[in-house]
């Protein structure tokens, strides 16, 4: 029998029993263990056995639903048992006058005046005489709910059992065993009375179940895991099995899934179980399931510390619970769906309501809180503020959010409510900024009524730029020009940090704060003050008057020394940006990406969006197109575009540069058709969108488009004086529109002019700039001019550009007739195309119809090369000659010439034309 493993023991035990009974020696078994352990299906086995060996079995179940019924247990035994009819009648009228004296005798009396003796007597009687006719195995299942009446009986019959043919076994459950202790002490004394106990199945046993049940690879797999999950209970065991078994199982002789299976079946035994105990256990399992823990079980149940502790052991026994907490989160599932909303509140208040009494912390609170609904008392909002600082602190932005919208709906003090709706605001931006929106407009509101703290007003005109909404941010920031917060410091820091950040951002809002006044001080309100201040600063620098390289080695520090949760993203964007359009976009790369994971672990999706956004850009200036578009696809899917406001020109900027280095005309065409606030082009966000809307008209052939948008760049940064090369090279754009238009004059004009902003420290700019001369140069000149620009492209780390400027070396050397090097620097090209995502086009895809390219340098043979032979090999099949070898290694002509000829017998090739395009040098691949 399934149902009866590891219960060999047991069945001996009452088989002896049963054995000496049917020698005229009465026994009386007590058959002990806990809900659900299998003493039904023992005692239905033992029956079939007793029927085998010659005894007659009768049966009774006790209820708690029939415990108010007296005498129903015992007349579920007299119903049963085989009697003549004359006794059957005698036995029933017996049974209706017992039930009559019970009733009028009340049920709470514990002794045998509730039923008159000579009416017990006669009850049994009936028994003991059916006994000897049949030898008898009475079974009482659960025998802790039977009526006091029946159990009086009961007791009565066991008395005078020990000289006749009968066994009584009467099964109980552990936990209720002394609910009516006259009963239990009264048979456990007698000599032939014996316990029976049954235990949860071992390990072994939960193994050979699931084995029996569904083969030994399930059990292999899982048995394991559902001992851990039942704790040998057998029911919950079973369910586990058929969870499985009605659930994926296998497809196909493989099993669809590596983790155990833990399903309804599971949580509906679960449920079983405590509906089988004791209401207490019950209302205690639906306390664990609402509020977690066990703290102040006995003082929100209004139950003994005592009491708690033996129902925590029977759950515990009984496989519901270990250590205090639900052995699976399905059982806490199961239990948590009976339990209603209004009980769960009442929990929630009470359990809220103690942790405070008891000095508990904050956030232990602020849960019990935010699942209670309104409690009216004075420390609820000021706990829930507090809770909320520590919650964003430590990056649990979601719940963080919940204590401050509880708190705002609770407080009734207008200031505070505001303070807590900006706090909620900023928090709120970390998940959507799209959400705060709703608080703007009664901020801006408190703001003109000079309810507001302005710190508060900094962070609110932020937050309605963001959204475009330029006039009421224009309020706000005339208001802290001239409401008088020159007292306040913390005020007057984030002033201070305003106006860098402005210039740099929103340029034209800059004037409107106007230039801090001298007698206000520059004190530090704090550390992370201090940095956002610094960062701002040397953005607006940077886009201001080009790269410092003192202004970026500071913020470089600040990134590297800091984590995500000890500085604002104000702080992260502007070090980020900073070093970007500073030409560093190698080393802001992997600091970019550390803060993405960490806004990531930190469920802060509004940041992680941000940065995905800088990222992009990070790649498009690498040259790194299929990067790119990850990025700035991910940044769009993280944060919907209605949640972008005017700062979505970033990430779409950098997604259509990127999809039209591609060559995906289409998916660029359906991005610049949707809608954008037309408040984005008065921010440094438009310009983005704009150079990279004019960089796609000029790859479809729309010059006129290209050169309106490239104007208007200039326009806007030189009326913002944001015009430096590393935010957008947009002179390089409108000289490249103006050059398919066949105005070369114009395009000189504007090569010229960019060519003089641009110095060492642009090195990518420059060399796109250079790319341009070389097309408005005599053809003789191209070559030596676009190789300088290869070259500083390499050193500006674009390999997108980097490219192109190779392609056109080697149309250049095509048109002078010289076809040996064209071959050579196209299969560089192309490998630098292949690397970034980026397709032929224009003047590229004419090269490209040129001679093929010799077989790139395998890794063996690139080893036999020394690092002097290697940089020559290097300079050498990008076309450069022996005397320009010479100068860009400070090598003599003649030691050029020995190196190739080493370089020609290790490679066992003839001449340069055979050198391969594509080297591997100081580890890393030049091309």
């Amino acid at each position: 029998m399934m149902n009866l493993i590891e219960r060999d023991e047991a069945l001996t035990s009452l088989q002896e029993m049963l054995a000496a009974a049917l020698t005229g020696k009465g026994k009386v078994a007590m058959l002990s263990g806990t809900v659900a352990t299998g003493k039904s299906a023992l005692l239905d086995a033992f029956a079939e056995q007793a029927v085998e060996l010659g005894a007659l079995p009768v049966a009774a179940t006790a209820s708690r639903m029939e415990q108010d019924l007296p005498l129903g247990v015992l007349g579920q035994l007299i119903e049963e048992a085989p009697l003549v009819e004359e006794e059957r009648v005698r036995a029933l009228a017996l049974l209706e006058e017992g039930k009559q004296t019970a009733m009028s005798s009340g049920l709470a009396s514990e002794t045998l005046d509730q039923v008159d003796a000579q009416i017990a007597h006669a009850l049994c009687t009936v028994l003991l005489e059916l006994s000897e006719r049949y030898p008898l195995v009475i079974v009482v299942d659960d025998v802790h709910y039977a009526d006091r009446p029946s159990l009086l009986c009961l007791a009565y019959l066991a008395r005078r059992v020990r000289f006749a043919r009968i066994m009584v076994i009467f099964s109980y459950s552990d936990y209720v065993r002394s609910t009516d202790a006259f009963f239990w002490t009264d048979l456990l004394r007698q000599p032939y009375c014996g316990v029976v106990q049954l235990n949860p199945l071992s390990r072994q046993g939960v193994h050979t179940l699931v084995r029996e049940r569904a083969g030994e690879e399930v059990a292999v797999r899982f048995a394991e895991d559902w001992y851990a999950f039942s704790a040998g209970n057998p029911l919950l065991a079973a369910a586990l099995i058929e969870d499985y078994l009605g659930g994926p199982g296998e497809r196909d002789g493989e099993p669809v899934t590596d983790e155990p299976v833990v399903g309804e079946r599971y949580g509906q035994a679960v449920l079983t179980c405590l509906h089988r105990g004791e209401p207490e256990l019950l209302r205690i399992a639906r306390c664990l399931a609402v509020l977690g823990d066990t703290d102040s079980l006995d003082r929100l149940l209004g139950l003994g510390h005592t009491q708690i502790s033996r129902a925590m052991n029977a759950l515990t026994a009984g496989g519901v619970l270990s250590v205090g907490r639900f052995r699976h989160e399905s059982a806490r599932t199961a239990v948590l769906a009976e339990v209603g909303l209004d009980e769960r509140r009442d929990l929630h208040r009470r359990a809220a309501e103690l942790a405070h009494a008891d000095g508990a912390a904050t956030s232990v609170i602020a849960d019990h809180l935010v699942q209670a609904g309104p409690i009216d008392a004075p420390w609820v909002v000021p706990v829930l503020e507090d809770a909320a600082r520590d919650a964003l602190r430590e990056g649990r932005t979601e719940r963080g959010v919940d204590y401050l919208r509880l708190a705002w709906q609770a407080c009734t003090d207008e200031r505070r409510r505001l303070k807590i709706a900006t706090m909620l605001v900023r928090a709120e931006w970390r998940i959507n900024p799209e959400a705060p929106d709703r608080h703007l407009a009664d901020l801006t509101e408190a703001m003109q009524r000079g309810h507001l703290r302005g710190s508060d007003g900094v962070v609110l005109a932020r937050a309605l730029l963001w959204h475009g909404r330029y006039d009421d941010a224009q309020d706000v920031i005339e208001h802290l020009t001239t409401a008088g917060y020159e007292s306040d410091p913390e005020t007057v820091m984030e002033l201070n940090i305003a106006r860098p950040w402005l210039r740099a951002t929103h340029p034209a809002f800059a004037s409107k704060l106007g230039e801090p006044r001298a007698d206000t001080g520059t004190a530090l309100v704090s550390v992370a003050a201090g940095r956002r201040l610094e960062t701002a600063t040397a953005l607006a620098q940077v886009l201001v008057n080009g790269p410092h390289e003192g202004a970026l080695i500071a913020v470089e520090r600040i990134l590297r020394l800091a984590r995500l949760d000890e500085m604002s993203m104000d702080t992260v964007e502007c070090a980020l940006l900073a070093l970007t359009y500073g030409g560093q976009a190698e080393k802001a790369a992997p600091l970019c990406d550390l803060f993405s994971v960490e806004a990531s672990s930190r469920r802060a999706p509004s940041r992680q969006a941000r940065l995905s956004a800088i990222r992009a850009e990070m790649a498009v200036r690498q040259g790194d197109m299929v990067s790119a578009e990850q990025y700035a696809r991910a940044a769009l899917e993280i944060m919907p575009i209605t949640s972008w406001g005017v700062t979505v020109g970033s990430p779409l900027g950098s997604l259509v540069i990127a999809l039209t280095a591609m060559g995906r005309f289409d998916d660029v065409h359906d991005i610049l058709d949707r809608p954008v606030l037309d408040a984005m082009f008065e921010s440094r966000y438009g310009l983005h969108y704009l150079y990279a809307r004019g960089r796609y008209s000029l790859a479809v052939g729309q010059a006129a488009l290209a050169l309106r948008d490239f104007q208007l760049c200039g326009e806007l940064t030189g009326r913002w004086g944001l015009d430096v090369p590393g935010l957008l090279p947009w002179r390089a754009g409108a000289a490249e529109a103006c050059l398919q238009m066949g105005r070369s004059e114009q395009a000189s004009r504007l090569i010229e002019d960019q060519l003089s902003r641009c110095n060492s420290r642009t090195p990518r700019e420059l060399g796109m700039t250079i790319r341009l001369l070389a097309a408005t140069s005599e053809l003789r000149h191209r070559p030596m001019l676009l190789r300088k620009s290869a070259d500083m492209l390499q050193n500006g780390g674009d390999r997108y550009e980097q490219a192109r400027s190779l392609f056109d070396l080697a149309e250049a050397y095509r048109g002078l007739g010289e076809h040996r090097r064209v071959g050579m620097i196209m299969i560089r090209a192309r490998a630098l195309m292949k690397e970034c995502g980026a397709e032929i086009g224009g003047a590229q895809a004419a090269a490209e119809t040129g001679k093929q390219a010799s077989p790139a340098l395998s890794g063996g043979s690139a080893a036999l090369l020394s690092e002097a032979e290697r940089r020559v090999a290097v300079l050498a099949a990008a076309g450069h000659t022996n005397r320009e070898i010479a100068g860009e290694l400070y090598l003599t002509v003649s030691t050029v010439e020995q190196h190739l000829t080493r370089i020609y017998r290790k490679l066992d090739i003839s001449s340069r034309a055979d050198l391969p395009a594509v080297l591997e040098f100081g580890g890393a691949a030049v091309g």
